[in-house]
């Protein structure tokens, strides 16, 4: 099948194709006499294979490593294991990553009266660098959680 088969019977596109088989994650596709490409179905399957590792957000040296041993059939399903507990540990670090920012500008949006006036503890937070939450978000903070404001009187 050509190129355009290829695609779409896999479902990585025709440039993406081209790319894989520059960086040798797939082998170079056979070619009639006219230069086009030709892919096989053991091809469409490989690609198969590097669409749903990429779906799984697998950066291309790991997928690397996993084609090669889908293609060792001596390999140890132990190293296909290891590999895949790498990459998991990886997306849940991503994910508290991502989960501590959200909290944190949600913190800020909080703080925000969001109203006409135009102090913005969002935009004193992105000024200062992150490096220490305005007074004003650290008193909110307090507030919310029950806390009374320093010199206060209860």
């Amino acid at each position: 099948m050509n190129i355009g088969q290829a695609s779409a019977t896999s479902g990585v596109s025709a440039k993406m194709i081209r790319y894989y088989e520059d960086i040798g994650l797939m082998p170079k596709a056979g070619r009639t006499e006219a230069g086009y490409r030709v892919y096989t179905a053991a091809d469409v399957n490989t690609l198969r294979f590097i669409r749903r590792a990429r779906d799984l957000g697998m950066p291309i040296e790991r997928i690397r490593l996993l084609v090669s041993l889908w293609q060792d059939r001596a390999r140890s399903s132990g190293d296909v294991k290891r590999i895949a507990l790498e990459h998991v540990s990886e997306l849940r670090t991503k994910i508290a990553e991502l989960t501590a920012m959200c909290e944190a500008l949600e913190g800020l949006a909080h703080a925000c009266h969001g109203d006409h006036r135009p102090d913005c503890p969002i935009l004193e937070d992105l000024e200062a660098g992150g490096q220490q939450a305005p007074a004003r978000v650290r008193r909110r903070r307090r507030i919310d959680a029950g806390q009374s404001q320093p010199g206060a009187t209860a």
